[in-house]
């Protein structure tokens, strides 16, 4: 959308510059809009032209050129109307030099002068707004759809890591791996080994294991005296 916007800006300073130069001196003190288009063509004389069949006739071509690539964002056709300014300026250049015998360029007025540099700068300015515009975007562009990012599955429901589609979670906390799950589901071995503990009642004791001296018996108690 920038890029649109700037070049459309350059564009269209370079169309006002190129409308302009007619009106400006090109060579020898002479007008570009006293150049008619046929001499672009035929050889320059000294006829003088009106306005809407001067050279200024191409240029505003140029310029409306301008207007429509960029009310349409078409970077082709804001080229052509750059390389339509281009190609006229150079071509009246090669007939003034065919005219004159050589081109110069003097401060005195009597060489190329302020006019053909407008013409010029606004053929390369809309040249230059062409490569800058984006343009529009192709149909086929416009209908394909933006790639989904993959959406996090409910709490109820078995999620897949994209893109191998693979079991797993689908927000990773922690950068460890997952510990390892005990693949046995029986019951815990702790309960059955109580189980077990309390369903065998424990034998008698050996007299060995009878903390009571065998040799020397306890004494009775004594009878009461009354």
């Amino acid at each position: 959308m920038i890029r649109n916007i700037l070049g459309s800006v350059v564009a269209l300073a370079g169309a006002a510059s190129a409308v302009l130069s007619p009106f400006r001196d090109w060579y020898g003190g002479r007008a570009g809009q006293d150049y008619r288009v046929a001499d672009l063509f035929e050889g320059i004389t000294p006829t003088e032209s009106g306005v809407l069949v001067s050279i200024l006739l191409p240029f505003l071509g140029a310029a409306l050129l301008v207007v429509l690539g960029v009310v349409l964002r078409s970077r082709l056709v804001v080229a052509l109307a750059g390389l339509v300014v281009l190609g006229f300026t150079i071509l009246w250049m090669v007939r003034q030099g065919q005219a004159a015998g050589s081109l110069v360029v003097g401060g005195d007025g009597a060489g190329l002068q302020v006019g053909v540099v407008n013409a010029l700068a606004g053929g390369v300015l809309m040249l230059i707004g062409a490569l800058l515009m984006t343009g529009r975007r192709s149909r086929r562009e416009r209908e394909r759809k933006p790639v989904e990012p993959f959406a996090v599955p409910a709490a109820d429901q078995v999620d897949t890591w994209p893109p191998t589609q693979e079991p797993g979670m689908s927000v990773q906390t922690s950068p460890w791996p997952e510990p390892e799950v005990d693949p046995y589901t029986g019951p815990d071995p702790r309960d059955l080994r109580d189980a077990r503990t309390r369903s065998c009642p424990q034998a008698a004791p050996h007299p060995e294991d009878d903390p009571r001296d065998p040799v020397h018996p306890p004494h009775p108690p004594p009878p009461p005296q009354g």
